[in-house]
């Protein structure tokens, strides 16, 4: 009966172990009270399977292991699908905008790898993109630009996309 409850438990394990999750900042914020100051930390997580989903989560809490924990959760609850070429690459140039942030990102050739800083890095290499060119614009402020990186590679499409919705065969794409 025990041994049931174990394997069970394995399962699970495998199951959340294809999600990696990175916490790219943490911050200790203040919130003043009648009673003086309440102290609580914010933690900026970024989940992703390295398959084409990835997620950027912000979590609030009174420890920072409840913040991941809650950030996490957002993170799922906030996933998008990337599509990527054969060359683990973006189909298209793109530019995404989060708040003060905008992030510029440029398909690439295989064996450029991941140039980009920062938490828009972080967002890449968990979203499972391995050859890009990005480029932080404007603000530098890690939550606003992981989330321009997410909001750039959520507007991205593929040729089959396209012709899909202009109702179309791909190959009358290419003519």
């Amino acid at each position: 009966m025990a041994n049931n409850g174990r394997r069970k438990n394995t399962r699970n394990r495998e199951k959340e172990s294809e999600w990696q999750e990175r916490v790219v900042q943490i911050r200790r914020v203040t919130k003043v009270v009648k009673g003086g100051k309440k102290l609580s930390f914010r933690a900026i997580v970024v989940i992703g399977n390295e398959k084409g989903q990835v997620g950027v989560g912000v979590g609030k809490a009174g420890d920072v292991i409840g913040a991941v924990k809650k950030g996490v959760a957002d993170g799922k609850k906030h996933l998008i699908d990337v599509p990527l070429t054969k060359s683990y690459s973006i189909p298209q140039p793109t530019t995404g905008r989060g708040g003060g942030a905008k992030v510029f990102m440029r398909p690439a050739a295989p064996g450029t790898g991941v140039i980009a800083g920062g938490a828009v890095r972080t967002v890449l290499e968990l979203a499972g993109v391995r050859n890009i060119l990005a480029k932080q614009l404007g603000s530098n402020n890690p939550l606003n630009n992981a989330r321009a990186a997410a909001d750039a590679l959520s507007s991205l499409r593929t040729l089959s996309d396209v012709a899909q919705e202009r109702g179309i065969p791909v190959e009358k794409l290419y003519a």
